[in-house]
């Protein structure tokens, strides 16, 4: 089968992908990709409509029913043959999501190495499918219990990581015996068509993986689809409320993974050369558009003068521009999303927070008008200004002075979000304190970015996650699959009579 061509030939109009092909669906509907660098409309993308989303749901339940069926050595082997082809196709696919997304090609290429780690996890399936066996368990009776697929399954993913957020969902899904159906963001969908092709040429049955390209209309029609039995979403935390109340009131399994605000805090004995790396490099990389980006520094007094001094002094070494080109960081997203972002910074600065450095007119390495806010830091912000309280999604790192460990614990618990957090230290101590007592689901001790391995679960607390499973690891094959368990009996040809008592262990 031949590949999705390469970034820089893009097809003029992203389809979706039925039954194992491209389909062109409502001709009615379509919407523009951007390329965010030059600030100009790239291409085409289908939208779907509620029949398209219909279409596209029966193929995967047609295709779920005989997956199942499939044994997972066969399963297995398909995902052996996927995880080589993501290998050999890595550099492609990095370079089409640079060239929807913005981030630089070096980010980029790490999305998908982080995704292919899924898939790697993924390929153990039919030991993570095991179940469990007692014999005698009562008097000639054997209990047993087993795993089993759902069905059909939807993934609803963010624009931030077209490949590497997707993939944390439906490798798992897939290898457990579900058919999926993925949803990618409008704004940089070209992604999803490149995997789907590997996934064809893997050897994956037409259907089992499913991908509809759209927006409300096709999110709403899988949130209410009669035969989707789950989904996994990504994105802020109003829209995975949303998902969350309107899939579950429909009987499906949901998580939903929400916004975030992540802190960074710096006790008096880090290294502060060491933690003002850290910051810029979780601050500013891929532009602040990361779930798991440092937003808010929290320097524990006396070191806020020297720290903020340090990350400012790297920050204005930063080349920001085309993420094609030898750049440091790319653009956002989208025009607006950029004006909103700046927007940000203009309200700290009314509120009496300090602008150290000021990206709103940055200097580019790019072509034309693309969506360039540059990394701009604000010292002594206050928990009350919006910079601090709202998810920005940019390059915008906010220090926020305390003058204990104590004041930064109760800040971060404070938090309505409870995403990521780290702490730098060379105190153990403190260290060991701060991981038992902080509130956050990801905990980084010398690491600004914790973003677990792949055998490891990922997810939030309190509005950083909606529903009760994290994403890949263990709780992702738990969310995929559910349980049975078989009490059996093989007796002789005796019986022993009518009995209406309730049954005992004897």
């Amino acid at each position: 089968m031949t590949l999705a061509p390469p970034a820089g030939a893009l097809p003029d109009l992203v389809t979706h992908w039925v039954d194992g092909a491209p389909h062109e669906g409502d001709a009615s509907r379509r919407g523009d990709v951007y390329d965010p660098a030059t600030g100009a409309v790239a291409r085409s993308v289908c939208f779907a409509s509620a029949a398209d989303v219909d279409l596209a749901v029966a193929g995967a339940s047609r295709a779920a029913s005989q997956w199942r069926e499939t044994s997972l050595s066969r399963r297995t082997s398909v995902l052996f043959a996927f995880r080589e082809l993501l290998a050999v196709h890595r550099d492609e696919l990095a370079a089409v999501i640079t060239a929807e997304h913005g981030k630089v090609l070096s980010d980029a290429a790490g999305e998908v190495s982080r995704g292919l780690e899924v898939v790697e996890f993924a390929c153990g399936m039919p030991h993570l499918l095991k179940g469990s066996f007692t014999e005698g368990a009562s008097t000639n009776v054997d209990v047993s219990s087993l795993r089993q697929p759902l069905g059909v399954v939807a993934v609803i993913s963010p624009f931030n990581f077209p490949a590497m957020v997707p993939m944390w969902f439906f490798p798992i899904a897939i290898a457990a015996g579900n058919a999926v159906v993925l949803k990618p963001s409008e704004k940089d969908p070209s992604a999803s068509l490149l995997l789907a092709r590997l996934w064809a040429e893997a050897g994956l049955p037409d259907g089992v993986f499913t991908v509809v390209q759209g927006d409300k209309v096709a999110v709403d029609r899988l949130l209410e689809h009669p035969d989707v039995k789950a989904v996994s979403f990504v994105g802020s935390t109003p829209v995975a409320r949303y998902v969350y109340e309107t899939a579950t009131s429909h009987g499906k399994r949901v998580q939903a993974l929400g916004g975030a605000k992540n802190h960074m805090v710096v006790l008096p004995d880090a290294d502060l050369d060491l933690a003002a790396d850290a910051a810029v490099n979780a601050g500013f990389g891929s532009a602040g558009e990361r779930c798991m980006a440092v937003s808010a520094v929290v320097a524990v007094e006396p070191v806020g003068d020297e720290l903020v001094r340090r990350i400012a002094e790297r920050a204005t070494g930063l080349v920001v521009g085309d993420g094609r080109r030898s750049c440091d960081m790319g653009p956002l997203i989208t025009g607006a999303h950029r004006d909103k972002v700046a927007s940000y910074v203009d309200a700290g600065e009314a509120a009496g927070a300090t602008v150290v450095v000021d990206g709103r007119t940055p200097e580019t390495d790019a072509e034309g008008e693309g969506f360039f806010l540059g990394p701009t830091l604000l010292d002594h912000v206050e928990p009350a200004m919006s910079v601090y309280t709202d998810e920005i999604f940019g390059p915008v790192l906010s220090v926020v002075r305390v003058g204990s460990y104590d004041e930064a614990l109760a800040l971060v618990n404070a938090n309505p979000y409870g995403n990521g957090t780290a702490i730098f230290t060379n105190d153990g101590g403190a260290a060991r304190r701060f991981q038992h007592e902080v509130e956050v689901g990801m905990i980084g001790i010398n690491v600004p970015v914790p973003v677990p391995m792949a055998y490891y679960s990922f997810g939030g607390w309190k509005s950083s996650l909606f529903g009760d499973l994290h994403a890949h690891g263990t709780d992702g094959v738990q969310f995929f699959t559910r349980a049975k368990v078989v009490t059996s009996r093989w007796l002789d040809p005796s019986h022993g009579g009518i009995d209406l008592g309730f049954p005992t262990n004897a």
